[in-house]
């Protein structure tokens, strides 16, 4: 599904007159997620994995190399059909507190991404409130909430509604920013366990970034280790745990708490 093809990313800082060395963030990254898995990145602060996630999302531009997405190459689209697809990418942000705008109700929020891809899903504003409480409800939230606004709801609760919204647009790859790094362990856990549900139930491929390796232990099919812009290790998640191979790698591993995650 997803194709990333030796990606380099290259940024220069710096004004008109003077500008810094550039800092390579990438360097010939290469991978596949395949339709219906959840593959995982993992690195340290630093280390690169923002940044591939927002070229991925084509808010950065790639130095070099390619990104495919179901055999599409993404920079040779035209804005509208970048567009287009959009609607068939979407992401959940690390912090439910800044990812929702405070001043929209939950209901705007989440019909939201169905008015900008209008055209494409074809909903009238009935259809849209529709939608909107029955992925609430896949979420685990009640059309009760739809007229509240995010400073009533828990942190928890706050990224429910944020993967409602990443969700809305039925869309084939789900990427998940640290979806859970900002939350308690007990709600990390509730999370967790509702994204391998939604998985399941809605077909969904999930492109999983974290520094966390139990979570994506729990959670992941595949995995991949960033490292200072470059890949040191990927393949099965449980042979990467069982057989590290990278000292980056075992460093990691020995430093992971365990996830607890409830029956």
């Amino acid at each position: 599904m997803l194709e990333i093809e030796g990606l380099t990313k290259t940024f220069v800082r710096g004004g008109l007159l003077r500008k810094s060395a550039p800092v390579t963030a990438l360097r010939d990254v290469s991978l596949r997620v395949a339709k219906g898995e959840s593959f995982g990145l993992v690195g340290e602060s630093g280390s690169g994995k923002s940044t591939l996630a927002r070229c991925i999302l084509r808010l950065d531009q790639p130095t070099s190399g390619r990104i495919l997405f179901e055999g599409e190459d993404m920079a040779r689209l035209s804005p509208a059909a970048m567009r287009r697809l959009r609607a068939r990418i979407q992401v959940v942000w690390q912090d439910p507190y800044a990812s929702l705008n405070p001043r929209m109700s939950v209901h705007d929020i989440v019909t939201e991404p169905l008015v900008v891809h209008r055209a494409a899903i074809g909903l009238d504003a009935r259809g849209r409130t529709e939608r909107a409480a029955q992925i609430l409800a896949q979420v685990g939230l009640g059309p009760q909430h739809l007229h509240r606004y995010p400073h009533e709801f828990s942190g928890g609760q706050r990224q429910r509604i944020g993967i409602a919204r990443a969700l809305v647009t039925e869309p084939a790859l789900l990427l998940l920013d640290e979806p859970t790094s900002a939350l308690d362990v007990s709600v990390q856990a509730q999370v967790l366990n509702l994204l391998v549900d939604l998985q399941a139930r809605l077909g969904l491929t999930y492109f999983f970034i974290s520094h966390d390796l139990s979570v994506i232990r729990y959670i992941c099919d595949r995995v991949a280790l960033l490292h200072r812009g470059e890949l040191v290790e990927q393949g099965p998640t449980a042979a990467i745990f069982d057989a590290p191979r990278h000292e980056v790698t075992r460093t990691l591993l020995a430093a992971m708490p365990e996830v607890v995650v409830p029956d």
